[in-house]
């Protein structure tokens, strides 16, 4: 890998990141390379930060080079001015809920923000695209996963040469400030409390509760495929779905449990009473899920990408011995 991260240090990549996604798993891939002042740039608005600090290089004031540009606006203005001057974009944002009244959306984030990407990369002539897109995404499914499979159409019909991961459920360090991650929302909205958690199950007879299937997968492992995917001609025009180890929801939860020193236990909890409460509740942010995110939950997540960890090199953080902090 050291000739690829050498080859990757001599690029400039855009990073559209938003929420936990990939930020400290890249900047780690980042520091595998060989050391140069190297900087993370974080923008959100005009980019006059971010030009400053190019002209600067330009200059020769600065002696450093821009690694990545993160970003939380998929319309700032300094996304076009990153994309003008790299040669690959890498778009990861993604929401774990939409707020429509606080303009937080799916439509906006999740297609929009690739499909202004992907029409940018064409102007300036940049052909290498990675999305990180979901595992479940299509057009007949909830709003989050008919968004991810609208991108990803686009994407393909662009003529760049794309690669799309579909990572299952994602765990690892969300570097707090609030941040989406799954470990640490299940144990804030279930491990902390002192009542049993629910086994969601379809129906009102509880015969098969607890009993859909997750493959979550550490968002470290997701940052190499992702670095590793950039000088990759095999993975031009691929899709990749990127899962770990299955667990059933019954099993699962104790196991989160127990890397938190709990012993948890769990009763059954029917759907459609919690999506009813979900109806009128989940526009509120206290509450810990909506309509459409048990639904899913409820479809299975699951994927074998054992194949895919051979070919990458890649070495899996299991979700049953990682620490969950």
């Amino acid at each position: 890998m050291k000739q690829d991260n050498k080859e990757y240090a001599e690029k400039n990549l855009f990073n559209g990141l938003n929420g936990q996604s990939l930020i400290s798993p890249l900047e780690s891939q980042s520091n595998l390379v060989e050391p140069k002042i190297r900087l993370g740039i974080l923008a959100s608005g005009k980019g006059s930060n971010f030009e400053y600090i190019i002209k600067s290089i330009q200059k020769k004031q600065l002696n450093a080079e821009i690694s990545i540009l993160i970003v939380n606006n998929p319309n700032c203005l300094a996304v076009k001015k990153a994309i003008k001057s790299s040669d690959v974009v890498i778009y990861s944002i993604g929401l774990v809920r939409e707020f429509p009244h606080r303009g937080i959306t799916f439509q906006e984030t999740q297609f929009e923000g690739v499909k202004q990407t992907v029409d940018l990369a064409k102007e300036f002539n940049i052909k290498r695209y990675i999305l990180v897109s979901a595992n479940g995404a299509r057009l007949d499914g909830t709003k989050y996963q008919s968004t991810k499979y609208l991108a990803e159409e686009y994407l393909k019909h662009s003529g760049l040469d794309w690669t799309i991961f579909r990572p299952s459920l994602c765990f690892g360090d969300p570097r707090g400030d609030g941040r989406p991650e799954f470990c640490t929302q299940l144990k804030k909205d279930m491990l902390s409390l002192p009542i049993p958690s629910p086994s969601f199950h379809n129906g009102l007879i509880p015969i098969n509760a607890g009993k859909f299937a997750l493959s979550p997968i550490h968002i470290k492992n997701v940052a190499e495929f992702v670095v590793k995917s950039i000088d990759m001609d095999a993975a031009k025009n691929k899709t990749y779905k990127l899962g770990g180890e299955a667990y059933h929801w019954k099993d699962l939860v104790p196991i989160m449990a127990a890397a938190y020193g709990k012993k948890k236990w769990m009763i059954p909890a029917p759907a459609i009473a919690v999506k009813a409460m979900a109806f009128f509740l989940q526009r509120f942010a206290w509450f810990p899920i909506t309509v459409d995110q048990l639904t899913m939950l409820l479809e299975s997540n699951v994927c074998d990408s054992k194949e895919h960890f051979e070919l990458y090199y890649v070495g899996e953080e299991s979700a049953s011995s990682a620490e969950h902090k």
